[in-house]
């Protein structure tokens, strides 16, 4: 007897309602059963508070990054982090000999990791109907293809029909999968943002290759809060959790230069202490140059126009250069005032006390505006050993930390009397 494949059909590629098996009849809302929901801890601090708390049992997790940033790495890690679970590990871009050498130099022992080198949605799909894994990771989306399509791997539809078959295979089967993709420095129309909105997670793994520090910072998350962040350090064996940012991103801090402040940002629910550096120099260009690293560069020339208009600091005839040290990116208003004190001390040349911190909202008539989360911001402040706050007047608050003195501002002009 020989056994024979039968080959089924091709149909649209696109599924159908009722092929992902929720049925084309419409249900009122209580004839829908409604599941617990079942997550499961990994044990890495910084991952599962970007997670939401852990991984919840069938969800689709994006994970995007520039190439060499360390996605593979941190997936890969997986497999040490969760070993009680059974691990697939679909590579369509290394081999798995590469795949084992990294996993034996991260320390990856786990006999319920699997490697499939497979490229194949349908093959993919087959295996996993036959191991059952917990958890799968797709390594990278770019790679994979669908047969019936006759575009190349890659592009826009077969990166789109791919993932809608891999997410309904998660869904049907409840093994939580990890998607990884490619962003370039101009959003790769082909990449992760075509597959934003179908995941359940957008994970994006930010930092400078050239640097240690590595941010994977939630976007996106159906399962928990959004623009949560973790720190990470890339060393020999990986990513390894960074346990205090705050103490980290200040520690290698020069107290007696001038231009450099430290500010308190809330990324989600976590204060995190940064150092924002400025540098304000004569320029030689019919042009000044304004350059900004982990910052708004728009928002800068705005703080600086608020700085010449309302305070009259010259520097329409300076170069400005802002720096947020560590790789850090900020991005809420609350680090304006920050921004604005570190380029005047930088153009008077005149160093900010070193043990103060500074927040607040800058508007475009100088005034000085509320922030939100103002008793995280000092509590973290003050565990960190700063003795003096510089915040907002309006919406202070007169509970503040023992050994913490508030200075309330106003305007611009209360922060030069004050600090200059």
């Amino acid at each position: 007897m020989v056994e024979e494949r039968q080959h089924s059909v091709k149909h649209s590629a696109r599924p159908t309602a009722s092929s992902n098996g929720l049925g084309s009849k419409a249900l009122t809302l209580d004839e829908v059963q409604s599941g617990a929901e079942t997550r499961f801890v990994t044990g890495n601090a910084e991952l599962d508070r970007v997670l939401g708390g852990g991984i919840v049992q069938g969800s689709v997790v994006l994970v995007a990054g520039d190439p060499g940033i360390g996605k593979s790495t941190l997936m890969t890690e997986l497999g040490a982090l969760v070993p009680h679970a059974k691990v697939l590990y679909v590579t369509g871009e290394e081999s798995p000999s590469q795949v084992k050498m990294r996993a034996e130099r991260m320390g990856v022992h786990s006999k319920n990791f699997m490697m499939l080198a497979e490229t194949e949605v349908e093959s993919i799909i087959r295996c996993v109907l036959d191991e059952k894994p917990t958890l799968m990771i797709v390594d990278s989306i770019q790679t994979v293809f669908r047969s019936d399509l006759q575009s190349a791997p890659g592009s826009v539809a077969q990166v789109r029909e791919s993932a809608a078959a891999l997410i309904q295979l998660s869904k049907s089967t409840g093994t939580s999968t990890f998607i990884v993709g490619h962003v370039t420095k101009t959003g790769s129309i082909a990449g992760p943002r075509v597959l934003e909105h179908m995941v359940d997670t957008v994970l994006y793994l930010e930092g400078d290759r050239h640097h240690v520090f590595r941010i994977l910072r939630a976007v996106k998350n159906r399962f928990g809060s959004t623009n949560e962040i973790g720190v990470f350090e890339m060393r020999s064996a990986g990513l390894t959790p960074v346990e205090n940012p705050s103490e980290l991103f200040i520690a290698d801090r020069n107290v007696l230069s001038s231009g450099s402040v430290v500010v308190c940002s809330m990324e989600g629910t976590r204060p995190m202490l940064a150092e924002i550096q400025a540098l304000v120099t004569p320029t030689s260009y019919a042009n000044p140059q304004r350059t900004a690293t982990g910052f708004d560069a728009k928002r800068l020339q705005m703080l600086l126009a608020v700085l010449e208009k309302r305070i009259g600091l010259g520097l329409s005839s300076c170069d400005v250069f802002v720096n947020v040290t560590g790789g850090l990116r900020l991005t809420e208003p609350a680090a304006d005032l920050a921004i604005a004190a570190a380029v005047t001390s930088s153009f008077r040349d005149i160093p900010v006390p070193s043990q103060a911190m500074i927040c607040g909202e800058v508007g475009l008539g100088g005034e000085i505006r509320a922030v939100s989360q103002l008793d995280s911001r000092l509590a973290e402040t003050s565990r960190l050993g700063f003795n003096q706050a510089f915040i907002p007047s309006r919406g202070h608050r007169d509970a503040t930390p023992k050994k913490l003195e508030c200075v309330a501002l106003a305007d611009l002009s209360e922060m030069m009397d004050r600090l200059f």
